[in-house]
């Protein structure tokens, strides 16, 4: 990524010292002001995705879109799992199951499919259109969990279904679940790393 950056600032700069504004052709003065965006672009994400999480992954629409991330916190005796979207996509309805993974911590169908209607956090702690927001009490759960987050989002291609991304459940569908361990975790010391 720091190559990447060199590289465009470099062509940046000689773009900048090769010639002024009056000089530039329309297409040249467009494409420096294309470099320009998509540099700042760049350094946004860089600056979003350097923020330390416990554990994150992408949240998967339609099997085949990255539609944004699933971040997983503690604090105090809660963990935190927060639904990003990346802009392109908004969050609408989410589920959530989460347990120990050496139990039936899923309500599943007889043929290993997950019943998201089942599901048994539905109500977050606070949600926008771009970021969905759950707190769950550590009570009760072992280093090893598991959880589904599953969400129904709206982007370039319409509705779609998104689960953040990990293994897939056993049943015919694509539906995924994430394994974890809270030993891989260290409780925020300075409120960085949640949402509020």
């Amino acid at each position: 990524m720091k190559g990447i950056n060199l590289l465009i600032s470099l062509i940046m700069l000689s773009v900048l010292f090769g010639c002024t504004d009056d000089q530039l052709d329309e297409s040249q003065f467009r494409a420096q002001k294309k470099i320009e965006k998509e540099i700042t672009l760049i350094e946004t994400s860089t600056t979003a995705t350097s923020e330390e999480h416990c554990f994150e992954t992408n949240l998967i629409a339609g099997q085949h879109y990255v539609a944004g991330s699933v971040t997983v916190d503690i604090e105090g005796d809660n963990l935190i799992i927060t639904y990003s979207s990346n802009g392109d996509w908004t969050i609408g309805t989410t589920h959530l199951s989460i347990g120990n993974c050496d139990e039936d911590w899923a309500p599943l169908t007889g043929s290993g499919n997950p019943q998201v209607g089942q599901f048994e956090y539905t109500e977050p702690y606070s949600s926008t259109l771009y970021e969905v927001v759950y707190i769950i009490s550590l009570e009760g759960l072992d280093d090893n969990y598991c959880f589904a987050a599953h969400a129904e989002v709206e982007g370039p291609t319409g509705g779609e279904t998104a689960w953040a991304e990990g293994s897939q459940f056993d049943g015919r569908g694509w539906a995924m679940f994430v394994e974890s361990f809270l030993s891989e975790c260290e409780e925020d010391d300075g409120g960085n790393n949640t949402p509020f």
